[in-house]
């Protein structure tokens, strides 16, 4: 099984949040589950997608909001916005990203954040993991409400309540979009929202499951596009070899020269081409894989922090914590408390 996949195999959603809303112009709505992964589709028309700011900057002004003239052509500084067309840097708080019917958006971490038919309206509602329908809008299906059912607008959203993976989620941009192509899953998603039978919310966890695959791939994948080390084969051996040696032992005290020796190249070579191919140096990415495969352990076990320590390749809790601590901003012990924000 290849490292995505064990990734993915670790990732059950579970409770899964889905909601689907027709809604007439103008409107707005503020996106608040404190979710660590959030899905959302304009299944009819299109619509903006604004990130909220993690942590406003002094000093600096907003950024300039352009639509799209005639209200449904992309312009090329929409088609500029989009997630899915940056890999470094990806997208700055507050700047809204142009949604085309059949686009699926990822939006990363627990900040609110906007979806609007104008990115100057104000949210007229703010969907929470208790509330997904304004008070105003009738029920007209089950996990679906609004005005009228041929309302112009229908979006539909899905929300992890919890359970992904940390070495996911840090090789995910803030807001990623998927241009049109899952037109068929998305049908499938929204008639199964729209029931209420026995089990269905299984089915529906399951199905939120694949369409997050299924997006992550298309991203992944699409040209010129800069994947994480561990997504797939990089095309050369002696990297490719390496790598699998650190996801497969994380805990062992790997150097670059073992690891050079392990993949019968010099170290000088061999950090060379593990630098080219995965975009930092070997131990550089060990240790935020290590570190990753920590938080996971502290959300899915109850594994002391001396132990986690250990199974990742620290040598004891204070080692790990302060590397943990460098990249989190905060302690193992904290990260473990209920509630803690997501501060990245």
């Amino acid at each position: 099984m290849d490292v995505f996949a064990r990734l993915m195999d670790g990732v059950k959603a579970r409770g899964a949040l889905f909601g689907q809303a027709v809604l007439e112009p103008p409107w707005s709505l503020e996106f608040a589950t404190n979710a660590p992964l959030t899905l959302i589709a304009m299944l009819r028309d299109q619509a903006w997608l604004t990130p909220g700011e993690a942590r406003p900057t002094p000093g600096h002004a907003p950024r300039t909001r352009a639509m799209p003239t005639g209200g449904s052509a992309r312009t090329p500084r929409a088609t500029e916005a989009r997630a899915g067309d940056m890999d470094a840097g990806a997208v700055g708080g507050g700047e809204p990203l142009w949604l085309n019917a059949g686009d699926v958006a990822i939006v990363r971490g627990s900040v609110p954040f906007t979806v609007a038919g104008s990115p100057d309206t104000p949210p007229g509602h703010v969907v929470t993991a208790d509330d997904y329908c304004a008070p105003e809008a009738r029920p007209l299906a089950a996990r679906t409400c609004g005005e009228r059912p041929d309302g112009p607008a229908l979006l539909l959203g899905g929300a992890y309540a919890g359970g992904v993976s940390e070495r996911l989620l840090r090789a995910l941009p803030r807001v990623l979009v998927v241009a049109d192509g899952q037109r068929a899953l998305l049908d499938l998603v929204a008639g199964e929202v729209a029931k209420e039978v026995p089990g269905q919310q299984v089915v529906l966890d399951r199905l939120l499951d694949l369409l997050l695959v299924s997006t992550l791939r298309s991203w992944f994948d699409r040209p010129g596009a800069r994947a994480p080390g561990w997504y797939r084969a990089t095309g050369d051996p002696a990297v490719d070899q390496a790598l699998r040696l650190l996801h497969d032992d994380p805990a062992h005290p790997w150097t670059v020269a073992s690891l050079a020796a392990k993949t019968a190249t010099s170290r000088a070579a061999f950090a060379r081409r593990f630098a080219e191919h995965v975009g930092e140096p070997p131990m550089r990415y060990l240790a935020g894989w290590r570190i990753a495969l920590a938080a996971d352990l502290l959300r899915d076990t109850d594994a002391t922090v001396a132990a986690i320590a250990r199974q990742v390749g620290y040598a004891n809790a204070f080692a790990l914590s302060v590397a943990f601590k460098r990249i989190y901003g905060m302690t193992p012990t904290e990260r473990r408390q209920p509630g803690v924000p997501d501060r990245r």
